[in-house]
């Protein structure tokens, strides 16, 4: 079935001004539910496994990777997972939330609220739920049934007991062997356990032609994918996840393919708000998702890709060029 355009809002015709002040009171009105590590690039990276992730673990990143948690939930439609783990009959002991980040990634209802792992205690009491990441920036108290540790998910895994959910999230341009960590997830699943991926599509684009190859937006991108993928790290997994899914031996395979705008030009409620979420959190991370590439990988001046960022920065918050990309969700069950 074919999709239709999203529907673009006329009323959205705002300056930079503007934008600039909804995009603060926006992110004001969000709730910020939010070691030795090295700076770089004015910005704070992890320590275990150095290079092993691009972006910093500091502040802001942790404020921006929340606002990211928000955005992923509403424009899913209001839900975190799609697995059928709360369906009736259903005992689901062991959870593992593979990169979790900040810890928010498990809330308790599917309104998006963003308590975090902290609630996933409260939705599963019987579960034992543990989340990893490089970074220890997880909150300091959580119930008894929910554990962080710091590790890196395509090392060893020596899991005591396997997991009957396992979930994967927001992992662009973070692993070196998608194959292996899909496998690795299988075999660590027990039978009749669910796996849930949900990543993105990051190459921008639009559906009436307002963004263009002119545009600096399509040439920061068309710089930015290719570093990652000089590092070995894919930077659009959300449409290849399938097939790795398929390829590990899961059954039951399904995907879900969700538009995400950038900026608050949609005239539907959900999308505006999905978009201007998109907006801030983008123009908060342009310089997390580019320094150590551009400059580490790429070998440009911090100055060149300041003066780009400016550009870019410029053209996502023009309500005339109504700019999205895709994000998939990708189910699939171990055979019983």
């Amino acid at each position: 079935m074919a999709e239709h355009p999203i529907e673009v809002d006329v009323g959205e015709g705002e300056t930079d001004s503007v934008i600039e002040d909804r995009l603060t009171a926006y992110t004001a009105s969000l709730s910020s539910s939010v070691l030795d590590y090295p700076i770089e690039h004015g910005r704070r990276y992890h320590a275990f496994r150095p290079g092993a992730y691009a972006m910093p673990n500091d502040e802001k990143e942790m404020d921006r990777l929340d606002l990211t948690h928000h955005m992923m939930v509403k424009g899913i439609g209001n839900k975190l997972f799609y697995a059928p783990i709360d369906k009736e009959g259903v005992n689901v002991q062991r959870i593992l939330d593979i990169g979790t980040g900040t810890g928010i990634s498990f809330p308790a209802d599917d309104e998006g609220t963003n308590q975090g792992a902290i609630e996933i205690g409260d939705r599963f009491p019987g579960a034992e739920v543990l989340g990893n990441d490089l970074s220890a920036i997880q909150p300091e108290w959580v119930p008894p049934n929910v554990k962080f540790e710091v590790d890196d998910v395509e090392s060893e895994w020596t899991h005591v007991a396997p997991f009957d959910y396992i979930f994967c999230r927001y992992m662009f341009a973070c692993i070196l062997d998608w194959p292996k960590l899909v496998k690795n997830v299988y075999d660590n699943l027990n039978p009749g356990g669910w796996a849930e991926f949900q990543d993105f599509d990051l190459l921008y684009y639009s559906e009436d032609g307002s963004l263009t190859d002119d545009h600096h937006t399509l040439k920061w991108l068309k710089a930015l994918l290719p570093l990652a993928d000089k590092i070995g790290r894919e930077p659009c997994p959300g449409p290849k996840q399938e097939k790795w899914v398929r390829d590990a031996g899961f059954q039951n395979v399904s995907v879900k393919k969700f538009r995400f705008p950038l900026g608050p030009w949609p005239k539907d409620p959900l999308l505006k708000e999905v978009g201007m979420c998109n907006l801030a959190q983008v123009l908060e991370g342009l310089e997390a998702f580019s320094l150590r590439l551009f400059c580490d990988v790429g070998g440009w001046d911090e100055k060149e890709v300041t003066l780009l960022l400016s550009k870019v920065r410029k053209e996502v918050k023009n309500p005339k060029i109504h700019m999205q990309f895709d994000f998939y969700v990708t189910l699939g069950q171990k055979p019983e």
